[in-house]
């Protein structure tokens, strides 16, 4: 399930795409699948080396043709990205910026290597879905590598302004998350043992698996409410 949107993003079959922080690859292995030329990019070995076997097994499997789409795979540094300028058409950063202490730094880097009439998402916790985790318990952000701010929209933006972007929009995304998140911090982030922790991942499993109509609806509504997800569209001004 991608917490950034690609009509949205703008993407087409053939551009040049950077997943930064590119996690275990979702968001990469749907721009490969849309025809895209992907670097996947993460500061962990782990994480690199998934989503690099799983390009391995895609092109495998046919999902995309290595001949006419490349996809890369590097660990990297958001401070200091091994890119020249002006590489990508589009950038996304999901779930990221909330664990950088130099949250600026990395997107003066993002905006460096997008190049002119680019577009990009970034994700962030949404903030009042947020700060009932943190409330909630100090396991949840207080942990190494852990979530060290609280994003409002505002800020955020104006802070992707203040190195060149232009916003072109937003939303929320993932409203049936936020209620499993405050269960996990009420009985423990780490209990999965917890019986009704347990149901609620296997309802989210079956959601992302089968997308049913009730799913779709019930997180549509919840979305705008209490989406767990900050996803801000921007451009790069020509």
């Amino acid at each position: 399930m991608l917490t950034a949107s690609y009509e949205r993003l703008g993407l087409r079959p053939g551009d040049s795409v950077l997943d930064l922080g590119c996690g275990f690859g979702r968001h990469a292995f749907a721009a490969v699948r849309l025809g895209a030329h992907v670097v996947a990019l993460d500061a962990g070995s782990d994480e690199v080396d998934g989503v690099a076997t799983m390009f391995a097994a895609m092109a495998m499997e046919q999902e995309f043709e290595p001949a006419s789409v490349h996809a890369t795979v590097v660990q990297g540094d958001a401070l200091a990205l091994p890119f020249p300028d002006h590489t990508f058409d589009r950038v996304i950063c999901s779930e990221v910026l909330e664990h950088i202490r130099d949250d600026v730094g990395a997107m003066r880097e993002l905006a460096r290597v997008l190049r002119p009439g680019g577009t990009m998402a970034i994700t962030v916790p949404r903030a009042g879905p947020e700060r009932i985790n943190w409330a909630l318990s100090d396991e949840y952000h207080n942990v190494p590598g852990g979530h060290i701010r609280i994003y409002h929209r505002r800020v955020l933006e104006s802070r992707l302004q203040s190195v060149g972007m232009r916003v072109r929009g937003h939303h929320f995304a993932h409203g049936l998350h936020s209620p499993y998140w405050w269960l996990k911090c009420l009985v423990g982030t780490t209990n999965e043992s917890n019986r009704a922790v347990r149901l609620y991942h296997r309802l989210l499993v079956w959601d992302i698996m089968k997308a049913p109509r009730t799913t779709r609806w019930a997180e549509a509504l919840l979305n705008p409410l209490i989406g767990k997800s900050l996803v801000v569209y921007l451009e790069k001004p020509q």
